[in-house]
């Protein structure tokens, strides 16, 4: 078929407003005015940011003054400028946008790390990315030192986001305190028309649960690009209300849990809530109790987590001691939200939206957003597409589908990435005219709202039927024994594939289990009564192990490999015996 003949989805809202394409991110924010937003930076926010551990507030003011103050230096000491790499390695901090803004100012570019890399780890990411600066939170500094002289980074090029005792490292401070001094140095890019649309930004870097991760190419246009959109989706659900009836409006406040070196939480955590004039706390650390202390704190209206998050809110005691009648919108993202939880929490948040969104580093993140006509977001939908952006549905069989086909969502909008860094083979597999092959499995409705499926590699094949395991784990999840839980495909000789469920119980089932042998066969089957009580049979569990924890990476996304691998160990150790579905008794033969 061709390319002008494929059925195409686009998302409503209208013609989607002015992205200007000569800026830099700071440029954006700080030096211009968009009809749409930017109040924070223009308005003087009393706070802007607030940093959560200490309670300080940092003022629109401050935070110009401070990017000024850390650009000047970095053009003074190291002569730091045009596409030079700068890399962050660390869990959130206050001067984190800083370093970050302050670095565009001199056209360099950025990638944040994961703090819980180890050294090698690091390494890989400052050589694939070219970092020549490397800024170090102190929780992660023995590894980022340990990192920085395999890499080949001088020492003197090494800066901490806060004095360390016995360390004699610049900090961030220190840089912003020498540039403040001095006159204007640097010289900071003019982009031509379209440039912004090539000039880098970010270097972030995908998932690594399938290969080694790759660095995904970010332009400035693009986060500006994903802001607008997101903006005009929220205004035009709005109804052109005045700005203290808005759903995202200036004096609203967000915790900034969603760590900013992940595409999720440096576009939508930091940027449109900045772009909404929305004040941020951020929090270093995710701690579930810390963060129901801070949303009662900070009064905070708007709350941007992922699904284990939501999955606390929902089941952890302690939500029953605090008020957060205050929040006014929960957006989920990075995994899937299944209905079940998505209804359990909004029995828990009465006063808020519920809904997700998706996206992916590849799109600069979000594609669709949550419904806001409406309190709750249709069960299990990941929100509904933008402006801007446009969607086709690649069928298993190699056709397009249209809408209600099932099939691989391929994506474009103004927000796609360029593709991986010095990588064309992968660059060509994923990024192909203008158009992201996502891997997600999924369809879109009437009314644009997007259902993900699931990861087209992580489907499970059940005599050819597909298993979503997301669906199963959505299920799993409204058990009152079950903590978490992940599905995973157990290789069958009948079959091909059967679900295996991997599961954390509550603490005081765990303790039950632990005391009595008979009471594991019992939850057992009461899980397994759970799945085929509601679920055809190619979906009923072949198998459950109970786990302490059940494996994550920070942005929430289920480590489905590691679990893959430990069940084929004990496949082949004996140690793990998979068990036949009964259609007649409707539970599984020990």
């Amino acid at each position: 078929m061709a390319a002008s003949n494929v059925p195409t989805i686009y998302g409503d809202g209208g013609p989607l407003a002015h992205i200007p394409d000569d800026v830099t991110i700071p440029q954006f924010f700080f030096d211009q005015h968009h009809p749409l937003g930017g109040e924070a930076l223009h308005h003087r926010n009393p706070a802007y940011f607030i940093d959560d551990a200490t309670g300080r507030q940092v003022t629109a003011d401050e935070v110009r003054a401070r990017v000024w103050g850390l650009a000047n230096a970095l053009h003074i000491r190291w002569n730091f400028g045009n596409n030079d790499v700068a890399c962050v390695f660390g869990p959130n901090h206050v001067d984190y946008p800083i370093v970050i803004w302050g670095t565009h100012r001199v056209g360099g570019i950025v990638t944040g790390a994961n703090p819980s890399y180890t050294a090698d780890e690091l390494v890989y990411q400052i050589q694939t990315a070219k970092a020549t600066l490397l800024f170090l939170h102190p929780d992660s500094l023995q590894v980022g030192l340990e990192a920085a002289r395999k890499a080949g980074i001088r020492d003197d090029r090494v800066v901490l986001f806060d004095r360390v005792p016995g360390d004699d490292h610049l900090t961030v401070s220190d840089l912003i305190k020498e540039g403040l001094l001095q006159p204007k140095r640097y010289v900071e890019p003019r982009l031509k028309p379209g440039e912004g649309k090539t000039k880098l930004a970010l270097l972030f870097f995908s998932s690594g649960t399938t290969g080694r991760p790759k660095a995904v190419m970010i332009p400035h246009y693009a986060v500006i690009a994903n802001c607008i959109q997101m903006k005009q989706y929220a205004d035009t659900r709005d109804g052109g209300k005045p700005n203290d009836q808005k759903l995202y409006r200036s004096g609203d406040v967000a915790l900034g849990v969603l760590p900013f070196y992940h595409i999720y939480g440096i576009v939508v955590s930091l940027h449109f809530y900045m772009f909404c004039g929305i004040s941020l706390a951020i929090v270093s650390r995710f701690n579930f109790e810390n963060m129901l202390k801070s949303i009662k704190r900070y009064n905070a209206t708007h709350l941007s987590l992922v699904p284990p998050m939501i999955v606390l809110l929902c089941k952890h005691p302690a939500v029953k001691n605090y008020d957060l009648s205050n929040v006014k919108m929960l957006t989920s993202g990075a995994a899937p939200l299944s209905a079940e939880l998505t209804n359990q929490v909004a029995r828990i948040l009465k006063n808020s939206g519920i809904g997700q969104g998706y996206g992916m580093t590849e799109t600069c993140t979000t594609f669709s957003f949550p419904q806001l006509d409406t309190r709750v977001g249709t069960p299990g939908s990941a929100g509904r597409l933008i402006p801007g952006t446009a969607c086709r549905i690649l069928k298993p069989d190699g056709t397009w589908g249209g809408i209600g086909d099932q099939g691989q969502l391929v994506v474009s909008g103004p927000s796609m990435a360029l593709g991986y860094l010095d990588n064309p083979e992968a660059t060509a597999e994923t990024f192909k005219d203008g158009w992201v092959y996502t891997g997600d499995e999924g369809y879109v409705t009437e009314k644009k709202d997007l259902f993900i499926v699931d990861r087209i590699k992580e489907l499970i094949k059940v005599r050819g039927f597909q298993v979503a395991p997301a669906e199963l784990e959505g299920h799993l999840l409204d058990h009152p024994d079950i903590a978490d839980v992940c599905v995973v495909a157990a290789p069958d000789e009948y079959s091909g594939e059967l679900p295996f469920a991997f599961v954390s119980l509550h603490e005081e089932v765990r303790k039950r289990v632990a005391q009595d042998p008979k009471e594991e066969d019992r939850v057992k089957q009461s899980i397994f009564k759970h799945v085929s009580d509601h679920k055809t049979q190619y979906k009923w569990l072949a198998g459950i192990e109970f786990i302490d924890i059940v494996p994550k990476n920070p942005s929430g996304k289920l480590l489905r490999r590691l679990l893959r691998d430990r069940l084929r160990e004990g496949l082949a150790a004996g140690r793990i015996k998979l068990v036949q579905p009964d259609a007649k008794k409707g539970r599984a033969k020990l």
